[in-house]
């Protein structure tokens, strides 16, 4: 190989940390020459003002400059035309037209619910955590802020206010944020508003835009915050993602417990399957060895009790309405897949936009944390919902 060669194939393989694919399959670099020890690089981005020029021209240069014998890297930064364009948006999609959800039951990504039945009981932190720890362990993880009303992923992820998705044509580039590909409602804010007001439809169609209009990717897991309860937003996603699975987050105390398996138990009628149940806000032990129950006790085990019983209603509720489209639940084993304990370090990571994950590994709850992504990442998907490869005859 030629020095020309050999410094086309190093920047080729930098990765764009938008698209996360090296910039060379994406057609972004357009030519090389050297002359002595000075290699001439000129790259396209896709649209001006990418958010990520600089570091993509920073990791040209580094890469170009790591090849024997250049000493000068001058890089040449350009944008896409219009047509060029398109046809790195047709790639992406690899064939799938546009505004179609990616996330069907023929989908190799497995969608995860994060619910539960009211606020307060740390759920948020909990999705947030789990996405960055899931990524730590090598996954490629996504994650739909649809708590629409009371969106705080990005803070606890610490994506800068402001930060928007990078629009390529139709296509939406999520912020990534701890390796994880990251979508809310914050970022979509004008100046000064804080504050979302919406009724049904417009919730409705919000989440479809989410799932259908951001390009994130391959993915191994796509984690949904959802709002608590089980209002418009439940039954939206509910009826796009009826092959979801779902992780139910709840404290020690009978009071959120209640409530959680009801949540649990619409998703469930929608024909989603509930994986598991988190306590959070659990007992914790002070460096003498006392232990402090500030919610009580016992109310992780007794929702997954409760969800793994044959009784169909939630407490003190009938039935749904068969007649309206919603399928017979079925019950089966939840087990209380981690038990959360209360947390300064997790309380400060999270206003700190550093998940506990990352700021203080070692800490008891994010050692839980780590356990929990690590038992849902080698439990795999079940096959409920998906077509298998079959050959007749």
């Amino acid at each position: 190989m030629t020095t020309s060669d050999r410094v086309h194939e190093a920047i080729s393989n930098v990765t764009d940390p938008e698209l996360r694919r090296p910039i060379g399959d994406l057609d972004m670099v357009r030519d090389v020459t050297v002359q002595g020890a000075t290699a001439h690089v000129r790259i396209v981005l896709t649209i001006v003002g990418c958010p990520a020029a600089q570091r993509i021209e920073q990791d040209v240069r580094d890469a170009a400059a790591s090849v024997d014998g250049i000493d000068e890297v001058v890089v040449d930064v350009g944008v896409m035309t219009p047509d060029e364009r398109r046809a790195l948006t047709e790639r992406l999609r690899a064939g799938r037209p546009a505004r179609q959800m990616p996330f069907g039951p023929d989908s190799l990504t497995r969608v995860i619910l994060v619910t539960s039945g009211k606020g307060g009981v740390g759920k948020s932190t909990v999705t947030a955590n789990l996405a960055v720890s899931l990524a730590r362990q090598g996954l490629r993880v996504g994650l739909v802020d649809a708590d629409v009303h009371g969106f705080s992923i990005p803070g606890l992820l610490g994506i800068a206010p402001g930060t928007q998705p990078t629009r390529i044509d139709d296509l939406m580039l999520p912020p990534v944020a701890h390796d994880v590909k990251t979508v809310s409602i914050g970022m979509f804010l004008r100046e000064g508003e804080s504050v979302v007001a919406w009724r049904g439809p417009m919730l409705h169609r919000t989440v479809q835009q989410f799932l259908t209009d951001v390009y994130f990717g391959d993915l191994d897991v796509l984690l949904i915050d959802m709002p608590p309860g089980t209002g418009d937003i439940a039954i939206s996603i509910g009826q796009i993602l009826p092959h979801a699975e779902v992780l139910v987050v709840t404290t020690p105390q009978p009071a959120a417990s209640e409530v959680a398996i009801r949540s649990a138990l619409v998703a469930r009628r929608t024909g989603q399957r509930v994986i598991g149940v988190v306590e959070n806000m659990a007992a914790y032990t002070l460096p003498d060895g006392t232990v402090i129950d500030l919610f009580g006790s016992g109310g992780g085990a007794e929702v997954a009790r409760a969800l793994s019983a044959p009784d169909q209603s939630a407490p003190g509720q009938s039935a749904p309405d068969q007649s309206a489209g919603e399928q017979t639940a079925v019950a089966e084993d939840v087990p209380l897949l981690a038990s959360v304990p209360l947390s300064p370090a997790l309380r400060e990571g999270g206003d700190a936009g550093l998940p506990v994950v990352l700021g203080a590994p070692e800490d008891a709850a994010a050692l839980v944390i780590d356990e929990l992504a690590r038992t849902i990442a080698h439990r795999g998907r079940g096959l409920a919902g998906r077509p298998l490869p079959m050959r007749l005859g």
